[in-house]
């Protein structure tokens, strides 16, 4: 298996693409093709546990490392570290919907299941490349991809992390998780701007010749633990691949039948890891991608234009607050059929002019597959509780506008498919927005005590990942301004 670019011809294996994380030009690694699962491959996977599928799927992309080093790296990743070493259950919500819960794991959200592996990845690839040079890991975080990415890597050998996340663009528990982390080899660090201000700044100090002379020197190169790697998109793969399986072993779905999935979505890397999996055969029929009030998606889907020109909301689905949606390039890539000319052109004009419009090809075969929907924080709300009081179920805020986007889907088409809802973080995450969504009563203002508050409301336990946190000391207190990153990375690796 190799990897190209997006923007330009690359002929590279998976350790380069995944030691590297973002292309040269910019651009990120995705697949020359797309290997495919047999309907027996299929039926001998349901039989498997979630590290036995991983490795599967993980072999099919990664012809570079033996077999023996995948399965080093995910039982290493996956073995004790979820609840029940379930990695991604599924619960039956009623309507012909299915939960896919992602948020077992030690920060209690979907990033886990990447950022668990792909420390190991990294580190098995930077040995396989033999650089001998130490990876700082360069994040850019709309909440949880940055403690996913600290408890990843923290005091992992030959690696740093410097995490940035926006200073009003995180929810409490969020920043609590990533301020108080440890680790000799960790940085964090808010900026006063929004997530796409930091994901932007990312971007551009990867590409930087002065910065890269820096890292030379210091015997340091980059890697990303944002899901511009493919070593962060490689793991979201195998949940929607599992999630088939044990659909089709408890008989919910027969061989080969379809099924819609629904995904809250803001850079579009979970989404588009389902879409990867439809390439390797697992039998999607609609992708229903659902978004807040920040609806750049929905518009992009509707319409074929992608415009970031637009006023920037806070809501209380911040990880989904973001207007620029970095793995929608690599769709794009898809749809163009693999022409990394166009694409190029395309991330031009958006770096240009806030904007671009596909041709209408693309446009047809992006909505033959997709559809968009977005709500508001009040529809959001209304979701929380609807499921709450009907099924007993407890949902985040995140999880709630991917509820609300499929209800719209099926109202607006008539189709009552099977839906699999990506659920992306513990509510407990998110825990003032939920305690607004299921009573009037009054909040407290301490973050634990809503915590609790919660869970005597719902008769639903804390996570103890997020009650352990009580008494932590703040250890990352630092904020600079979007143009000050780079210095900041300075004076942390100095």
């Amino acid at each position: 298996m190799f990897f190209t670019g997006t923007r330009s011809n690359y002929n590279v294996q998976s350790a380069f693409a995944i030691a590297s994380g973002l292309a040269a030009d910019g651009g990120l690694f995705v697949p020359q093709d797309f290997p495919a699962f047999s309907a027996d491959e299929f039926a001998e996977m349901t039989d498997m546990d979630y590290c036995q599928r991983a490795a599967l799927v993980l072999s099919k992309y990664l012809t570079d490392y033996t077999a023996d080093e995948i399965k080093y790296c995910v039982e290493g990743a996956y073995k004790g570290s979820f609840d029940n070493d379930q990695p991604a259950p599924l619960a039956d919500i009623g309507k012909n919907r299915r939960m896919l819960e992602l948020w077992h794991g030690p920060t209690c959200a979907f990033k886990d299941l990447a950022l668990q592996l792909l420390p190991y990845l990294l580190t098995t690839a930077l040995k396989k490349l033999g650089t001998g040079k130490e990876a700082v890991i360069l994040v850019a975080t709309s909440g949880d991809t940055g403690k996913a990415a600290l408890a990843g890597f923290a005091d992992v050998k030959d690696t740093r992390i410097v995490v940035f996340y926006p200073r009003d663009g995180v929810s409490d528990m969020q920043k609590l998780q990533m301020t108080t982390q440890k680790g000799k080899n960790v940085s964090v660090c808010a900026i006063a701007g929004n997530f796409d201000d930091a994901q932007n700044g990312v971007k551009a100090i990867f590409t930087d010749g002065e910065m890269k002379e820096f890292l030379n020197r210091s015997n340091m190169e980059f890697s990303s633990a944002n899901s511009i790697n493919f070593g962060r998109l490689v793991p979201q793969i195998v949940y929607y691949v599992s999630a088939y399986c044990d659909l089709l072993k408890d008989g919910t779905l027969k061989p080969g039948e379809q099924f819609n999935v629904v995904v809250p979505t803001g850079n579009f890397g979970n989404i588009l890891a389902a879409v990867y999996a439809k390439q390797m055969g697992v039998p999607v029929k609609k992708f229903i991608c659902a978004s807040n009030k920040n609806n750049v998606l929905t518009d992009f889907i509707r319409t074929g234009v992608y415009d970031r020109n637009r006023k920037f909301f806070t809501t209380e689905s911040p990880s989904m607050d973001i207007l620029i949606s970095s793995n929608l390039e690599r769709m794009l890539h898809l749809l163009a059929g693999g022409d990394s000319s166009k694409v190029a052109a395309y991330m031009a004009e958006l770096k240009n002019n806030g904007r671009y419009e596909i041709d209408a090809d693309m446009l047809a075969k992006l909505q033959s597959e997709f559809y968009g929907s977005f709500c508001d924080d009040e529809t959001g709300r209304k979701a929380i509780k609807e499921i709450f009081e009907e099924r007993n179920y407890l949902c985040d805020t995140h999880t709630a506008v991917a509820l609300a986007a499929g209800e719209n889907y099926r109202k607006e088409t008539g189709d009552d498919t099977l839906q699999l809802i990506a659920s992306t973080a513990s509510a407990y995450k998110f825990a003032p927005a939920v305690i607004q969504a299921l009573t009037d009563e009054e909040m407290p203002a301490d973050d634990f005590e809503k915590l609790t508050m919660l869970s005597k409301l719902t008769g639903t336990t804390v996570p103890a990942p997020l009650a352990n946190l009580k008494g932590d000391e703040i250890l990352h207190r630092e904020c600079v301004e979007k143009e000050n990153m780079a210095d900041f990375i300075r004076r942390h690796l100095g």
